[in-house]
Formats: C-alpha cells, sequence, structure tokens
C-alpha cells in the first residue's frame, strides 16, 4: 500500500510530507521511503495559527476559519506529494493535523484537538485520510501522546540494550525500549518551544528560531534561572506524561525570567540556558530508564549546539541521528504517521497502552472516503513487532 503521511507539530512553521509504500511480511513492516517535501504554512496563516495557542483566547470563527485554512494548506501538501513523490499513484493519505489544544489537567488528558478538515484533501487527492488520530487514545484514558511510540518500538525492536528514540520537535519526547519491558513513550518537556518563543519575542518577531545555535553559543548558561527553570513539577511526573505549548508558552518563561535575581539575563544567555534546559531534562529522563543509546530525530537536530549539549550530559550514550537506520530524520514523524494509518485501515491498534497510559490498545483515527467508495483491506489479526526499512 502506498501511503502519504502529513505532519505539522508544535512549532507549526511547514507542513511535513512524506510517503512510502507499506507491506507487511510475516511479523515485519516493510517500509520503503519515496521521500518527503515540507511545504512552509503562509506567513498569513501561521500568524493565524499563533494568534489561536494558548494562553491566548480565541472565538469559534478563527477556530472554523483555521479548520478550513489549515486543512487547504494539508490539501496543498498532499497534492504535491501524491504529484512529486508518488507519480499520482497513491492509497491513502494520514493527516496528523495542526494540534492547537491538549487539555491536561493534574497530569490527566481530557481532550485534544487537531485542526486541519481531512475533506479538503480528499477532495483534493481523490484519496481516502485518516486523521484525528490522537483522540481515541484520549477516549480510551491514554495521553494521546507521542504516538511516535508505535513506530519508534517497531524501529528500535532488536537493537542491543536499552535503545530510546529521541524526537526534538517544539516538545521533546522519547520512547524507550527496555529488555523484557513494555515500550515506554512520554515528553520529556519543551525542546524547540520556548527557544523559539524567546528568539521571536527578543528579536521582536524579526527572527523564528536560534538558526543553528549561534545565539546560544554566544552566551552562557545562567544557573539560577536552570533552577528555577527545572523546578517545574511536570518533571517529576512519573510516565507517561505528555505536555505542549498550553504550558510551555512565553508568559511561562517570562514569569520564570522574573523570579531570577537582578540582574535579568542578557538574551543569548536566556537563549544558552533554555538550549541547556532541554539537554538536561532529556539526558534526566534517559538516566532514569538506564538507556544505552539513543536515536534522534526532529528539527531540533538540525541545532548543533543542542546536540553537543545532549552529548555533553549523556556520556557514554552514543547519540545518532534515525538516518543511520534507514529512516530520514526530517520525515520521521510524517513518516510515523503513514504508518499508524496503514495500521488502523487494516484493523490495527496504533498503541501500546504502556506507552500512552491507555486502558488498553486502540484503533486510531476516523476515516473520509476519498472519490471512489471506500474499499478497507481485509483486516489483519497479527500485528508487525518491527519494522523494516528497504531501498
Amino acid at each position: 500500500m502506498r501511503v502519504i503521511g502529513l505532519m505539522s507539530g508544535t512549532s507549526h512553521d511547514a507542513i511535513e510530507s512524506a510517503a512510502a509504500d507499506l507491506v507487511l511480511d510475516g511479523d515485519a513492516l516493510l517500509l520503503r521511503p519515496l521521500g518527503h517535501l515540507a511545504v512552509p504554512y503562509p506567513d498569513e496563516l501561521r500568524a493565524r495559527v499563533a494568534a489561536c495557542l494558548p494562553p491566548a483566547v480565541t472565538t469559534t470563527q478563527a477556530v472554523c476559519a483555521l479548520d478550513s485554512g489549515i486543512g487547504q494548506a494539508f490539501a496543498g501538501a498532499a497534492a504535491r506529494a501524491l504529484r512529486e513523490l508518488c507519480g499520482g499513484v497513491a492509497d491513502l493519505v494520514v493527516s496528523h493535523g495542526q494540534t492547537v489544544h491538549h487539555w491536561v489537567e493534574d497530569g490527566m488528558v481530557r481532550g485534544t484537538l487537531q485542526l486541519g478538515q481531512p475533506a479538503w484533501i480528499a477532495e483534493a487527492t481523490g484519496l481516502p485520510v485518516v486523521s484525528d488520530l490522537r483522540s481515541r487514545d484520549v477516549a480510551a484514558g491514554g495521553q494521546g501522546a507521542p504516538l511516535v511510540g508505535m513506530t519508534d518500538t517497531l524501529l528500535l525492536r532488536g537493537l542491543p540494550g536499552t535503545p530510546a528514540a529521541l524526537n526534538l520537535g517544539g516538545i521533546a519526547n522519547v520512547t524507550v525500549l527496555a529488555p523484557g519491558a513494555d515500550p515506554l513513550a512520554f515528553d520529556t518537556g519543551p525542546a524547540n518551544a520556548l527557544l523559539d518563543a524567546a528568539v521571536h519575542h527578543f528579536t521582536g518577531g524579526a527572527a523564528a528560531y536560534d538558526a543553528d545555535g549561534r545565539r546560544a553559543a554566544a552566551g552562557r548558561v545562567r544557573p539560577e534561572l536552570l533552577r528555577v527553570l527545572l523546578d517545574d513539577p511536570y518533571y517529576r511526573r512519573p510516565a507517561p506524561k505528555t505536555t505542549g505549548k498550553e504550558h510551555f508558552h512565553l508568559p511561562y518563561l517570562e514569569r520564570a525570567l522574573d523570579a531570577v535575581p537582578a540582574p535579568t539575563p542578557a538574551p543569548d544567555d536566556v537563549l544558552a540556558t533554555l538550549t541547556r534546559l532541554t539537554a538536561v531534562t532529556v539526558a534526566d529522563a534517559c538516566r532514569t530508564h538506564g538507556v544505552t543509546r539513543l536515536v534522534a530525530s526532529g528539527g531540533g537536530t538540525r541545532n548543533p549546539v543542542l546536540m553537543r549539549m545532549i552529548s555533553e550530559e549523556l556520556p557514554g550514550v552514543p547519540v545518532r541521528p534515525s538516518d543511520e537506520l534507514g529512516l530520514p530524520s526530517d520525515a520521521k514523524e510524517a513518516l510515523a504517521f503513514a504508518v499508524l494509518g496503514f495500521l488502523t485501515v487494516h484493523g490495527l491498534p496504533g498503541t501500546h497502552p504502556s506507552a500512552t497510559g491507555a486502558r488498553r490498545a486502540a484503533l486510531l483515527g476516523s476515516i473520509t472516503p476519498g472519490l471512489k467508495p471506500l474499499r478497507l483491506p481485509e483486516p489483519v489479526t497479527q500485528p508487525p513487532r518491527r519494522l523494516r526499512i528497504v531501498h
């Protein structure tokens, strides 16, 4: 089956699209990558997404307009992927949509909202669309995130020691596969979320992120600010757990800065400290679970300062990109959602209860038909145990 996966993460800067041929072969899921594209959001749409995110107040009219606007943007990205990556031939589109709210109270997820109306994608491509993949896990008592845990588990299985997959998006998450234990997946804390918010604030909107970590490299870590940031109770909660920009946003950072004795840290020092915060919280999570090998992906891997700090915090633990296992780092999340949609249409669950905290493994998502009558494959009773990347 040829599947297109679409993903826009908590950095809400672009739609990542990736295509793959997927087939079940015994206990293995074979994945042949066909390529990937990053389609930036139009500036006006990205600004509207940012304007509706917590702690901002929004309206149902704005949410409705975003649902259509994001859906149309995803439809354009899907049509490009169909044309440029698949030669015009595919069987399924899987759309994560854009998370605008992840409702967490006292560690329990009570709801999650991803916008991007799938009807626009189905109309533009003529293909069936699997969307809204997080809600079913939440309804089953799970965190609804991180959903890359299934693909990570299939990819890591068979590696020696206690391997873990790390994704560095707006939020950092890890999937840990210890010998003889069920998979564990959780958000460790912010990756780019606070960094991007700080850069945008300090530059008056002229820059959206710290390119190559240059500003963090020019600053120095301020221990007093790092202590305030690390005092957040989230880091002490047991896994599985999840968080997002509902928690880690600019006012959160401003409150932390207000709690630091004068003088206020210089902007580059703040960026150096936030970068170290991500490295420390990722490393603490890995040490807690005895990780011996870290496979990294996501936009944060392009920040050499962040990657150096993570390696410094985890001496003796190799940190390597997922590309070395055949899975392109920039496309991993989009490919992970392609895998989840493939599992859904074959009648297979897309989560491990141990990874999300759900009562049971759930079939994920809703299906929007394409232009033709909806015909699903015969259900499969035996889920895959490993993922093999083929070329």
